[in-house]
């Protein structure tokens, strides 16, 4: 037998990676740690908790910079959001951070109780949000949007990039009252920027228009609807992308407006359960005021997801930009 080694190819992905760039992309370093730092050096009420996790939320940037005003909880998400709810009632702007699935699942009660009934300025700043890692069930926060979009009084946003994550902290410092925020953490993408996008929370933009196509998508979707854009422009296929960061309160009046046109396929694409997420609440809308366009929806299956390298399980629940495109040919037939 040969005594040479065969050197095996090195893996450029694995099961936890948070980013969702594709090579080449420009990216930014937590811009949601950054943002925060800049608003906190312009209102003293600011501070941040969270729940032994500020390396990965990016809230080890306001640590460096104003260790004072940055809380550790410990492994204790409950602790985390009722901490955050006394001080917002002593009228800090408290900003909670940690992993999606621990937010809602774990604290949920909390959320509901402590903060959300009493209308509490706490904002909910939520990591690996719906398939954005592949550590399976227990860290994929697939059913996050529905749980918050129930909780009365809640904003639920849910950013495309790192310019909007920035452009949503300062929204939320203006915002009174709870928000519950899907964060994009790490080397986020950056691509609005293109588009000279301003965020303003409650509002959906036409990022372009399209004759053909038009996808409603919201946080990393987005980006990948505009993918899909370029790509069928090369089957002359015009694809419109209507992006709605604010799944709650939705701007329906723009969704409706955008639906209200006749011959084009709306898809609505989303990275959460095809249960109680956009595509529902889109549904829902147009049904109540009567538009009836043909409607499709890129959503994660109603079950529990495998583990994995985030670029197979894209592709596995047809969340891939290559998966969209090929769904939306077939739709197009």
């Amino acid at each position: 037998m040969s005594q040479t080694t065969m050197k095996k190819p090195k893996l450029t992905t694995s099961a936890m990676i948070a980013s969702i760039a594709g090579e080449g992309q420009a990216t930014k370093a937590a811009p949601f740690g950054h943002a925060l730092v800049e608003q906190a050096r312009k209102n003293d009420r600011i501070v941040g908790l969270t729940a032994d996790l500020s390396k990965y939320t990016d809230l080890h940037i306001l640590a460096q910079a104003m260790p004072e005003r940055h809380f550790q909880m410990g492994m204790a998400e409950q602790l985390l959001m009722a901490a955050a709810g006394g001080m917002a009632k002593e009228g800090c702007i408290p900003f909670a951070t940690t992993y999606a699935v621990f937010a809602t699942r774990r604290a949920y009660d909390f959320i509901h109780q402590v903060i959300a009934e009493e209308n509490l300025n706490v904002k909910i700043c939520a990591a690996l949000p719906g398939l954005t890692t592949g550590y399976g069930p227990s860290h994929q926060a697939t059913e996050d949007l529905a749980m918050m979009r129930a909780v009365p009084g809640m904003t639920v946003l849910d950013p495309c990039d790192a310019l909007e994550t920035e452009q949503a902290v300062a929204a939320m410092v203006a915002h009174e009252g709870p928000v519950y925020m899907r964060l994009l953490r790490g080397k986020v993408p950056l691509v609005l920027d293109e588009y000279g996008y301003q965020f303003e929370m409650g509002k959906a933009k036409l990022l372009r228009d399209g004759r053909d196509v038009l996808i409603i998508a919201s946080g990393i979707m987005t980006m990948r609807a505009l993918e899909v854009a370029k790509q069928l422009a090369g089957d002359a296929v015009d694809v419109g992308v209507l992006h709605v960061p604010t799944l709650k309160p939705l701007d329906e009046q723009e969704i409706i407006a955008q639906c209200r046109r006749e011959g084009r396929l709306v898809v609505v694409a989303e990275n959460h359960s095809q249960i109680g997420g956009l595509g529902e609440a889109v549904a829902m809308a147009l049904l109540l005021a009567g538009v009836m366009p043909v409607l499709k929806h890129v959503a994660l299956p109603d079950r529990f997801l495998d583990a994995g390298a985030l670029p197979t399980l894209h592709d596995r629940y047809g969340i891939s930009t290559q998966s969209m495109v090929t769904a939306i040919k077939q739709w197009l037939v």
